[in-house]
């Protein structure tokens, strides 16, 4: 890990020095100030001041201003929010030169969304809040584990900062260091009790960076088993099989090409071992188009040591014919 160098006041660093991931923040925010100052809801086509568009594949609804410029995207059956915000580059310059820039921001709504929901309680009260919200949002959250990226404690505890993949074997870098691991500390789910192993402080295999990202920092319920219920289970197959949210491509036992439905944050999944089988055996979070106009995952994993959208060990497209890209399997949102 590389000591942490402060990059300027307009950069927000969210890993370290030349080789870190950081994200850049454009000077000028977005006008929320029509939203912000919104009536309370009362109709059909303008809702607390906004208007709102049905949409198919999936099923979703669009939040637009008065002017019509998006706000936000709600998809049926999921808790992730595709929001409007500020334009940020992520770069990682020790794993590749591309960068991704991106206006999108993501964040879980309390609740999984439906056709309508825009009448509810919840949706009044939450939507101008988190249009203002400049907190770190779950793409600049799951930065936050990538190489030279800073320690960050809570209640003297080490919630974020540089994660390995895990314990380094003969056989290479070991898999199963889930989010308890890195942080060191034993844990109680709905349906197990985990003990932390002690070798896997500071490791995240690639579910477990998931679960570390949209579970422990983010909220999102989570399993300790590989079984279907309310939450979000461990393995990248099951998450795949039997987790919760909606499915945006189906795992048809090949390549995927299909990317029209996938946005920033959506979970993808990929069979990089095939000779042990069809199921998928990797996951990662989606960050969207690249400088060179590709479409970037970030994921932990072994030769990199840990988070990455870099090239090390397959370059992280999911279009075109490189490794991953190859093994790309499925895709969902929360």
């Amino acid at each position: 890990m590389r000591k942490a160098i402060r990059i300027g006041v307009l950069v927000a660093v969210i890993g370290v020095s030349g080789t870190a991931a950081v994200y850049v923040a454009k000077e000028e925010p977005r006008d929320i100030t029509a939203v912000s100052a919104s009536a309370p809801p009362g109709g059909d086509a303008a809702i607390g001041g906004y208007t709102y568009e049905r949409l198919e594949n999936p099923a979703r609804t669009v939040v637009r201003d008065s002017l019509g410029t998006q706000l936000a995207s709600f998809t049926d059956g999921s808790r992730s929010v595709l929001l409007s915000g500020k334009s940020r580059t992520f770069a990682e310059p020790k794993f590749t030169t591309v960068t991704v820039t991106s206006s999108a921001w993501i964040r879980f709504a309390p609740e999984p969304w439906k056709a309508g929901a825009e009448r509810e309680g919840w949706f009044r009260d939450w939507l101008p809040k988190a249009l203002g919200d400049t907190s770190p949002d779950l793409l600049a959250i799951a930065l936050q584990y990538s190489e030279g990226a800073p320690p960050q404690t809570t209640k003297k505890l080490r919630v974020a900062g540089d994660a390995s993949f895990g314990p380094d074997s003969a056989e290479g870098r070991l898999e199963k260091s889930d989010f308890y691991d890195y942080l060191g500390v034993d844990w109680d789910f709905p349906d197990k009790h985990e003990k932390a192993e002690r070798a896997r402080f500071g490791s995240l295999d690639c579910s477990g960076f998931v679960r570390m990202v949209y579970g422990y920092r983010a909220g999102y319920p989570l399993l300790g088993t590989n079984t279907k219920g309310p939450g979000l289970p461990r393995r990248a197959w099951a998450m795949s099989e039997l987790g919760p949210g909606t499915t945006l491509i189906e795992d048809a036992r090949g390549q995927a090409t299909d990317y029209a439905a996938l946005q920033p944050g959506d979970l993808l999944f990929f069979n990089l071992e095939p000779a042990l089988g069809p199921r998928v055996s990797h996951t990662g979070i989606y960050l969207g188009l690249d400088s060179d106009g590709r479409r970037r995952v970030l994921s932990s994993r072994k030769v990199a040591n840990g988070p990455t959208f870099g090239d090390a060990g397959g370059t992280s497209l999911i279009d075109g014919e490189g490794t991953y890209a190859k093994a790309f399997r499925a895709a969902k949102r929360l």
